[in-house]
């Protein structure tokens, strides 16, 4: 016997790199193994880390003993695969226990690891972890029970103790590593944490878990940490992995995933170098899937299948007469076959690899398996996969379609480097993962024939895309989010514009793809034909802004705004990205959306104000729009200027049951009209509110009367207040309080002004505003110079100097100075223009600088131009117009760069 273990001593040291280094580090655990104490080698290895100055030296010292010893008892031929992978698992427990206790004992003393559970799953669940493996744990915590500092909270204390687990097993360090740790088999582990609480857990698993989870916790078992609570969940979810009935959905879904191991697989078909032992055609992976699927099917009525390991399994199935006898010891035999050449290649370095490799190492890889050669290893081997892939083929072969195979052609690695993508073999991967159960929307077996039927489609779309990697994700976030799709796949499918429309917003837009991943139900609004036309007036959108249910509490009054108005600011930049209106429009539309929403917000916050402190009879609240929101031309990122006024006596007193004087009244009123249209709801927060125009600015009250507005503005304000004052607009108001501050405003745009003293403000303002807020790019046709800054300066003045063309409406007044003759005409087509590049690109280039070449060509016929080139000649040339005029006004020669 003794000889056996020489001999395996002998191979390690010549064929095994990392053997022969762990024996040189551990002479007295060689020397046991060359005395053939396989038990006694074990017992050291056990008690390696005893003297460690850690517990991860520790864990990492006991982890090198074990792998050395098993290793050699492995290849002496004492120690059975079943006994390698049981200690290993083993192993795999106490580590997770010791590590599970240290993090908690480094946050609270007592270390007691009540309420941290670590689940083992996959082979470390069925006690068959291999030489080299990952462990899958999931990690539970209960709230009530886990130990924490009193001022944590439990999931934070839990996120913590997580973190520590996976530092403290998975990082590599001068003794090596325990076990890298994949906390990837959690619920919804892209979102969630890496510790999830049972509760949550549990409200997973009963509502929306996969078919390929209900797989996993087939070999699901409670390893470290409160062993006990983790039974007891394990117990509260075995309805959930072993059901009685399995509806026709559910047999699909698992047949699928069968299907998707071979499809996945992008390596060699035939043994040889590169052949991958576990995901290669009848590899362990199938062998396992093969007994998992008969379990998922036949378990819930059959509690004789409901075993961990995979031989147990095997022969369950055919005890229960579900397979042929034969066949169980067939496969059974090569799976330990496989396994244990698995083994061989992770002794050689360590790793974890399934792949055999190529000439002397393959060579190398047999002798160390006590074979003369790589061609006798191959031979072996392609005799094993070829009957496994036999018997494999009987669980796919039924019910195949053409949706499965043209979603598998769709989305190889071949068809996928023909449309031009970098990276084909990682994105097919990625392709295979979308079908894989983890997005809501592609659960059901409809939803998967619709998204295979549009996909060639939707990935032809993507290649095309200036980023295609940028349109993935966002695809991605899209899918995650929506809950279910059927009927958009449908529609992609058999209206190719509609398709356009979605990679439009995908590939150009990052603000509507950002806001289609927040609310997938926005892709609804592209059913409608209607999509694409402009909206109505005000009244119009307001309608379909006030709730339908005239019981709505205020929150859902609220929500109501904030669903219309997304609808709409969503369809208006899909009108605009696709150049189907003018952007001049958009900018109106997205104008009268913020106004209905506006007056719409206003009543909701006026009667929900009204029921606790009452009305002030003969007063209003009065709001002025100014700045964009005043001319009526937002755009996608334009906040809304507003300044709040109030009608009436400041000291009468409101007739509720709380009543506030008058001052006090509106100042909260107007507090809540801001908060209707800015606070998020359920349906998020719809715009930035800016009050800063209002006289004092942030220093002077938020609502004031009109009589003190009127006062203020006459008396005391600033050149810049009656320039922002020119784009002055009543949103509401009564007809009586409306003509009242018009007129107001009217008197004060045409009161008399000392000329030079109005040149000099406007010159120095425009002068500070370009040493302090310079252009962010080439794009930006706000604060470049001679952009639409310097026109609207040009614009304010001449109007308050001539008191002319007072109107909100900046196009409006460019076109009636132009008529007076006091710009040229050319300014009326600058102004347009550069307010189409403002529009449109706070989609198309919101970082302002020129972006890629379909987004350009986007953006330039958005324009109305035919090219990027010649959009950015016209606006050169349109910003020297603005300079000339702006030299003719002030006579001041204008700077530009062009």
């Amino acid at each position: 016997m003794a000889s056996e273990w020489r001999d395996a001593l002998e191979r390690a040291k010549a064929e095994a790199p990392f053997l022969a280094r762990a024996l040189s580090r551990q002479p007295e655990l060689e020397s046991l193994l060359a005395s053939g104490e396989g038990d006694a080698a074990l017992e050291w290895a056990r008690q390696a880390g005893a003297d460690a100055p850690s517990v991860g030296a520790a864990l990492r010292r006991e982890r090198l003993g074990y792998a050395t010893a098993l290793a050699v008892g492995d290849l002496a031929g004492a120690f059975s695969l079943d006994t390698v992978m049981v200690e290993l698992s083993d192993l795999a427990d106490r580590a997770l226990g010791f590590a599970i206790s240290e993090a908690i004992t480094r946050r609270v003393e007592s270390g007691d690891p009540n309420g941290m559970i670590a689940l083992a799953l996959g082979k470390h669940g069925a006690h068959e972890l291999n030489y080299s493996s990952d462990i899958d744990p999931i990690l539970l915590y209960d709230p009530q029970t886990l130990p924490r500092r009193v001022r944590d909270e439990p999931g934070e204390a839990a996120q913590r103790y997580a973190r520590e687990v996976v530092k403290l097993l998975g990082e590599t360090t001068d003794e090596g590593y325990v076990f890298r740790v994949d906390l990837r088999l959690r619920p919804a582990s892209e979102v969630s944490p890496l510790a999830i609480s049972c509760n949550a857990a549990l409200t997973h698993y009963e509502s929306m878990a996969l078919a390929w989870e209900r797989a996993a916790y087939i070999r699901a078992r409670a390893a470290a940490g409160d062993i006990e609570a983790g039974e007891q969940f394990l117990r509260q979810i075995q309805p959930f992995v072993w059901r009685s009935s399995l509806d026709f959905g559910a047999i699909e879904e698992i047949r699928r995933l069968t299907q998707r191991i071979r499809a996945n697989y992008k390596g060699p078909k035939d043994v040889g170098p590169g052949f991958n032992l576990k995901h290669g055609r009848g590899g362990i992976r199938e062998i396992e899937f093969f007994a998992q699927t008969h379990q998922l099917i036949h378990g819930g009525r059959n509690r004789s299948l409901r075993v961990r390991g995979t031989r147990e399994a095997l022969d369950a199935l055919a005890g229960a007469g579900l397979i042929a006898a034969e066949e169980a010891q067939m496969l059974g035999e090569s799976y330990d076959r496989l396994r244990v050449v698995e083994h061989r290649l992770q002794m050689v370095h360590d790793r974890q690899t399934h792949a055999l490799p190529e000439g002397d190492a393959l060579d190398s890889v047999a002798r160390l398996d006590g074979l003369a050669d790589g061609a006798a290893l191959v031979e072996e081997l392609r005799a094993i996969t070829e009957a496994v892939a036999r018997s494999y083929d009987t669980l796919i072969t039924e019910g195949e379609d053409a949706t499965i195979a043209a979603e598998i052609d769709a989305g190889t690695e071949g068809h996928l480097d023909k449309l031009g993508f970098a990276e084909p073999a990682r994105l097919a991967d990625r392709i295979a993962g979308w079908r894989d159960g983890r997005y809501r929307a592609l659960r059901s077996p409809a939803a998967l024939e619709a998204f295979d039927a549009m996909l060639p489609a939707l990935l032809d779309a993507l290649a095309g895309a200036d980023d295609p990697e940028r349109a993935l994700v966002r695809w991605e976030n899209l899918l995650s989010n929506a809950s279910s799709a059927i009927n958009l796949f449908r529609l992609l499918e058999a209206r190719p514009g509609l398709l356009d429309q979605l990679l439009a917003m995908l590939t150009l837009a990052p603000t509507l793809a950002d806001e289609l991943g927040r609310h997938p139900e926005l892709l609804d609004t592209l059913i409608d034909k209607s999509a694409l036309d402009l909206p109505g007036s005000v009244d119009a959108l307001a309608k379909r802004m006030r709730a339908r249910d005239a019981d709505a509490d205020y929150e859902r009054r609220l929500d109501r705004i904030r669903v219309v108005t997304g609808e709409q600011r969503f369809t208006l930049g899909l009108q605009l990205i696709q150049a189907v209106h003018d952007p001049l429009d958009i900018a109106e539309a997205l104008s009268r959306t913020a106004e209905a929403g506006l007056k719409v917000a206003h009543e909701a916050a006026s009667e929900e104000y009204a029921r606790r402190h009452g009305h002030i009879e003969g007063s209003e609240l009065i709001v002025l729009g100014l700045g964009r929101f005043g001319g009526g031309a937002l755009t996608h990122a334009s906040d809304l200027d507003i300044i709040y006024l109030f009608t009436g006596e400041s000291g009468a007193e409101s007739d509720g049951e709380r009543p506030l004087g008058a001052t006090h009244y509106f100042n909260r009123l107007a507090q809540r009209v801001s908060a209707a249209l800015s606070v998020p709801t359920a349906q998020g927060a719809l715009y930035e509110v800016d009050t800063r125009l209002r006289p004092q600015g942030t220093q002077g009250p938020l609502a004031a009367t009109l009589e003190s507005f009127a006062k203020y503005q006459r008396e005391a304000a600033w050149t810049w207040e009656h320039m922002a004052l020119t784009r002055a607009r009543v949103l509401i108001a009564s007809d009586v309080a409306k003509a009242e501050l018009e007129e107001v405003i009217e008197s004060v745009l045409c009161q008399p002004r000392d000329v030079a003293r109005l040149r000099e403000d406007v010159l120095t303002m425009r002068g500070e505003m370009a040493a302090h807020k310079p252009a962010k790019g080439p794009l930006d046709a706000k604060l470049l110079r001679g952009g639409l800054v310097d026109l609207e300066f040009l614009i304010h003045f001449l109007q308050l100097r001539d008191h002319t063309a007072l109107t909100p409406d900046l196009a409006g007044a460019c076109a009636q100075l132009a008529v007076d003759g006091l710009v040229p005409t050319e300014l009326v087509e600058a102004h347009a223009l550069m307010t189409r590049i403002l529009v449109a690109g706070r989609l198309l280039a919101p970082d302002l600088v020129k972006p890629a070449k379909v987004a350009a060509q986007a953006l330039a016929q958005a324009c109305g131009q035919e090219d990027f080139a010649r959009l950015m000649d016209r606006f050169r040339a349109a910003r020297q117009e603005v300079a000339a005029a702006w030299e003719a006004t002030f006579d001041e020669k204008l700077e530009i760069e062009i």
